[in-house]
C-alpha cells in the first residue's frame, strides 16, 4: 500500500521577489464568527457582543474584534500555499485598524512583498510583506507590515540530506 506523505509546496526565500503579491480569496465574516472569537479570546466587549450596545456606537451595530481580522487575515494567506512548510518563525508585525469589520462584510487579504534579508546562519532569509484587509467595496479596513523568517532551499535541501 502507498505511503501519503505531506509535502512542502511554499516558496523557499530565494523564491519570493520584491513586488509579488498575492491576492487571496474573500471570506464573509459571520456573527457565529465574532461569537466564538469572543468564547476564544475572552474579549466580550459590548462593541463585538452586545447589539443593543451597539446600536449607540459610532458604527451603529456589532463589529469584528480587530485581532479576529488579523487572525482571518493571517489564515487566508496560509491557505494560497505560500507560506506552507517553509516557514520558519512569524517574527514581527506592525499593525494598523482603519476600519471595521462588520457581520456581513466579505473581506480578503492583499500580501504584497516589500524586503528580503538574507540569513544564511539561520537557514534562510526574512520576507517582508506589505498586508491589506479589504472589505467588499475595496477599503482597507486594516493594514501593515508582516516579518516572516523563510527557509532558503540549499538548506532544506541540506536539512532533507541528514
Amino acid at each position: 500500500m502507498a505511503e501519503l506523505t505531506q509535502t512542502q509546496h511554499g516558496l523557499y526565500f530565494e523564491e519570493f521577489e520584491e513586488g509579488l503579491t498575492i491576492q487571496t480569496r474573500g471570506r464573509t465574516i459571520s456573527e457565529a464568527d465574532i461569537v466564538n472569537f469572543a468564547g476564544l479570546s475572552g474579549d466580550y466587549n459590548p462593541m463585538h457582543t452586545n447589539a443593543e450596545y451597539a446600536k449607540s456606537t459610532q458604527f451603529g451595530q456589532r463589529v469584528a474584534h480587530g485581532l479576529l481580522g488579523l487572525s482571518i487575515a493571517s489564515g487566508l494567506a496560509y491557505q494560497m500555499g505560500f507560506l506552507e512548510g517553509t516557514v520558519i518563525a512569524f517574527t514581527g508585525m506592525e499593525w494598523k485598524f482603519r476600519a471595521p469589520i462588520k457581520i456581513g462584510d466579505t473581506v480578503h487579504t492583499v500580501v504584497k512583498v516589500t524586503k528580503r534579508r538574507e540569513m544564511k546562519a539561520l537557514g534562510g532569509g526574512f520576507v517582508t510583506f506589505d498586508v491589506q484587509i479589504l472589505n467588499q467595496d475595496g477599503a482597507v479596513t486594516q493594514k501593515g507590515d508582516w516579518t516572516v523568517l523563510v527557509a532558503s532551499r540549499a538548506a532544506a535541501a541540506a536539512e532533507g540530506a541528514e
